[in-house]
């Protein structure tokens, strides 16, 4: 059987292409904000529905070119390059990379769009009370917590913090780093803005064996990840600690199923309260 980036890169490619066709950024039915990594100029680049485009058309690409490319991680699929029209007679080149090396945890990223949204419509006094965040992370090892040490790593030479053993420290470490900065971020500004009760982050951090491998794709390996997921509805709330950066568990929240049902129920109140809003507006 073939494998390798190449070979998955076409498979992910057709499949995106033949489920999301000719459809643009624009014509997305809700708001997205979509991080990926540009290798030609090292930067971050964002993809956002909002109004971002009115200004940037060169980045209306279709959503399977950025769907392509922020999943284009690296050793398992190819970088994706394509062009789009800039809106002045020309073009733009995008080579793109998994958005993870730019914001392995999205939510700041979404969150800047949806304040600036908000500003723009002058409704900035909506800023503190118009967040309700659900935060979903796609779990993390097990294994390298507690696996490193100063004493350790002050004998290793550069190929050590490169791979030891079957691990990568230095993208473990990375990796960790950008994903639980935002947390902590996160956990400040809500508290700061008296909305802690609407920040709920969801994350597994015990994955082992094949659970914790991007490219186990058999049948056994998404079972067992059901089964996680389904464990993971019924523990307990929980947050970061800031002092301990350790995540405990939030008291009187109750479970993370519950939780997700009371912020659904909220999301529906306000949908309708908003419906009927607009009809009496139009009325």
């Amino acid at each position: 059987m073939v494998t390798g980036p190449k070979y998955n890169g076409k498979y992910l490619q057709s499949l995106l292409r033949r489920h999301l066709g000719d459809t643009k950024l624009d014509g997305a039915l809700t708001s997205v904000v979509i991080p990926a990594f540009d290798i030609t100029h090292l930067q971050p680049t964002i993809f956002s529905s909002y109004h971002q485009l009115k200004n940037q058309p060169a980045k209306n690409a279709l959503l399977s070119d950025i769907a392509i490319g922020t999943s284009a991680a690296p050793t398992f699929f190819p970088a994706h390059y394509f062009e789009t029209e800039d809106g002045k007679g020309g073009t733009r080149a995008f080579n793109l990379i998994d958005g993870g090396v730019a914001a392995n945890n999205p939510t700041l990223c979404a969150m800047s769009h949806v304040a600036e949204d908000i500003i723009v419509a002058g409704n900035g006094d909506l800023l503190g009370k118009s967040y309700m965040v659900i935060s979903i992370g796609c779990g993390t090892s097990s294994n390298p917590k507690g696996k490193y040490s100063a004493k350790d790593t002050a004998q290793w030479g550069i190929l050590d913090w490169i791979l030891k053993g079957s691990t990568v420290p230095i993208l473990d470490m990375f990796n960790a780093a950008s994903g639980d900065m935002v947390d902590i971020h996160l956990s400040i500004l809500s508290a700061a803005l008296g909305s802690s009760h609407q920040y709920l982050r969801i994350q597994y951090g015990q994955l082992s064996g094949s659970a914790g491998s991007i490219d186990d794709c058999s049948k056994a390996n998404l079972d067992k990840l059901v089964e996680i997921g389904n464990e993971l509805l019924g523990k307990k709330v929980s947050q970061v600690d800031l002092e301990t950066c350790q995540n405990v568990e939030v008291p009187d929240e109750g479970t993370n199923a519950e939780q997700l049902a009371k912020f659904a129920k909220q999301l529906s109140h306000e949908r309708r309260r908003r419906h009927n809003e607009l009809a009496t507006t139009q009325t």
